[in-house]
């Protein structure tokens, strides 16, 4: 079994959004392990041409890990070869992804019914590999069912290095929040690191969370989707408060990475479009929560599931940005992506505004950071 320490923060494996111009966009706010997004095994196995592209590692990642869903412990080694072979530092298995395409292939979540199938796999992997081999679960495959104790003893047994729970069950997906006391037990009862993730959106949540479970680090996930600085504050321990047109240079930095990534001509356009308006689903969630107004709400409940209301007049950038709805998300991409600078975007921001009018919010006026 390879030892393995991770650093206190790393970023989880984001299915869509871990593509590679992201992953370069959190190493730049100090991230300093990154994951892949989940490649199926057998498919890294048949040399399919777009799962073999979520192996590809930037130069500037400093350690980089490749999520695998696995069905069998045979698929399982011959793709970790691969994704090692093209420079991965570590294998991720995923037994937690609770979508229903990974499911139906006995994946992800299945294998928290099938502990024993999950440890062969482990055991497998470990026994090929001369790097390491950790695993992301979750609590259980629904509330009555938590076996996540169960599972992460014979995972560890089977010689995994690291284990990471997501603590909310597979049937809650994201609609309850994440249980950092059952994070807390495995810790008291594994001799691996145990890494936790959920809800984390602020660096004083995460910190109050490694107190809490006392756990070896903490998975970033959804939180640097609505915002990629949040490693930096989380390095830092402040909060940052980007103005609007701090916050458009982050996202022209991501569509300069897209375009180094895929290109910058139509054909480049096109597959970048399938990332880009799905990021500002994300990012429209952004709202600044100030130290002093939030770290006793944060205490009190997840700000990640946490409703806030719009205060105060916002400027027509700002009011485009923070709008939910997907058909802004693309126009917002297309006019990054033609936009020179970063006034030049701003400016067309407030014409965009002006077009597409105000969002219809619900009844009470407010929007959830968590909506979606």
């Amino acid at each position: 079994m390879s030892r393995w320490t991770p650093p206190r923060f790393l970023l989880a494996p984001l299915t869509k959004g871990g593509n590679l111009p992201f992953r370069r966009l959190c190493v730049d706010f100090g991230a300093k392990v990154t994951m892949s997004e989940m490649a199926y095994a057998k498919q890294v196995v048949r040399r399919r041409p777009s799962e073999m592209a979520l192996l590809r590692r930037h130069e500037s990642e400093p350690c980089f890990g490749v999520q695998l869903a696995v069905g069998n412990p045979k698929d399982g080694v011959q793709a970790a070869q691969t994704a090692v072979e093209r420079g991965a530092d570590f294998i991720d298995i995923n037994a937690g992804c609770p979508i229903h395409d990974v499911i139906r292939r006995g994946m992800g979540s299945t294998l928290l019914q099938r502990p024993a199938a999950l440890a062969r796999i482990v055991e497998a992997m470990v026994e090929a590999l001369d790097v390491p081999v950790t695993v992301k679960i979750r609590a259980g495959w629904k509330e009555g069912e938590i076996n996540a104790p169960e599972v992460a003893r014979l995972v560890e047994e089977a010689g995994a290095s690291m284990i990471t729970l997501h603590g909310r069950t597979r049937e809650q997906r994201y609609t309850r929040a994440a249980d950092w006391d059952l994070v807390g037990q495995l810790v008291q009862e594994r001799s691996i690191p145990v890494v936790g993730n959920g809800d984390v959106l602020t660096w004083h949540e995460a910190e109050d969370r490694i107190a809490q479970s006392g756990c070896a680090a903490v998975m970033l996930a959804r939180g640097v989707l609505v915002k990629p600085w949040l490693f930096e504050e989380c390095a830092s321990g402040r909060t940052w408060l980007p103005t609007t047109a701090e916050r458009v240079e982050v996202y022209l930095r991501l569509v300069r990475y897209a375009k180094e990534h895929f290109r910058d001509d139509e054909k480049g356009r096109k597959r970048a479009m399938f990332f880009l308006p799905w990021h500002f689903s994300f990012f429209c969630r952004y709202r600044p929560m100030p130290e002093e107004t939030f770290v006793e709400k944060a205490r009190a409940y997840p700000l990640m599931q946490t409703r806030v209301v719009d205060e105060g007049e916002l400027s027509p950038a700002e009011q485009v940005l923070r709008d939910p709805r997907p058909e802004v998300h693309e126009r917002i991409a297309a006019l990054l992506w033609d936009a020179a600078d970063v006034d030049g975007a701003c400016a067309g921001l407030e014409v965009l505004a002006a077009e597409v009018g105000r969002p219809e919010l619900d009844d009470s006026g407010e929007f959830s950071v968590s909506a979606g």
